[in-house]
């Protein structure tokens, strides 16, 4: 894909809200709300005697509609578990735009999937995964370069960090300093992918200051986005993951600049005293389809 496909192409992740699927209030009250992607959830937050239910009322809603420029992802039970085959059929049938794997570790986790879809015509069903165990860390090369492939059509991964503080033992504290060098090797499996990544969640809903605060920490970071878990973090998320108009402003300064006749064969050139190269000008340009996707979405 080349960079004006990609620019062109560009979704703005900024928030995703997991919404349990046995909450069909919940799924209704979802397609009011202030948010880019809506994560229904088949998994761990349903118990095992309501996930047949779940999947219906998820199933139901994505194929019913009604939801905007809303992404809709379904977070399936894993494909070992008495659920995750149905999930998969199920999802495929109501067509979301991705599915969500959870506890992704290895290309073995993925191809099966990609291959299901492949083989049902499920073109617009991208894949979506979870970063969460120890066991992503330590094959952060092959999940990257799976990402690599299209065949996987996998867009976005999602650091799952509750699961990851329950299986490493590593306490989640104000910071994140002890989680940080895993956060971000899976950033890194993100870019070498050319996906997007969206950061866990932040567990006391009622604390918006601490959550505004791992918001800015998750974007000057680099990450796309983060998933929520209530909606009153929608607010402080959307904020801080859309760029800001001086970004946008600086943004369309350098890449006039560079389109100017007497600069288009330049790797660099001054813009209002700073030395700016063609690569920042790129940055420049998801900046401002960012902001511009951002713009549709709140005027649809």
């Amino acid at each position: 894909m080349s960079s004006s496909e990609q620019v062109h192409s560009i979704r703005p992740r900024r928030s995703a809200l997991y919404m349990p699927g046995s909450n069909a209030r919940a799924l209704e009250k979802a397609k009011g709300l202030d948010v880019d992607v809506l994560l229904l959830d088949l998994e761990d937050a349903v118990a095992p005697d309501a996930k047949e239910m779940a999947r219906t009322q998820v199933c139901e809603a994505v194929a019913g509609g009604g939801y905007g420029h809303r992404e809709l992802v379904i977070r399936i039970n894993g494909m070992k578990t008495p659920w995750g085959q149905e999930d998969l059929r199920a999802a495929v049938a109501a067509k979301p735009d991705a599915v969500l794997l959870p506890k992704v570790e290895s290309l073995a986790d993925i191809k099966p999937v990609a291959d299901y879809l492949t083989e049902q015509g499920a073109d617009s069903v991208r894949i979506w995964a979870m970063l969460e165990t120890p066991g992503a860390i330590l094959n952060a090369s092959e999940i990257a370069e799976a990402a690599k492939d299209p065949h996987n059509r996998l867009d976005v991964f999602i650091i799952g960090t509750n699961d990851l503080s329950k299986e490493s033992g590593a306490q989640i504290l104000p910071g994140r300093a002890v989680l940080m060098p895993w956060l971000m090797t899976f950033l890194a499996i993100a870019r070498v992918g050319g996906a997007d990544i969206l950061d866990g969640v932040y567990n006391n809903f009622s604390d918006l200051e601490g959550f505004a605060e791992e918001c800015k920490q998750g974007a000057e970071m680099g990450l796309d986005g983060k998933t929520l878990i209530h909606p009153k973090q929608l607010g402080p998320c959307n904020t801080a993951f859309a760029p800001s108009k001086a970004d946008v402003e600086w943004a369309k300064k350098m890449i006039a600049e560079f389109e100017l006749p007497e600069n288009q064969s330049k790797g660099a050139v001054q813009v209002d005293g700073k030395m700016v190269e063609r690569l920042h000008a790129d940055i420049g340009r998801k900046t401002v389809a960012i902001a511009e996707a951002i713009k549709r979405h709140v005027n649809a």
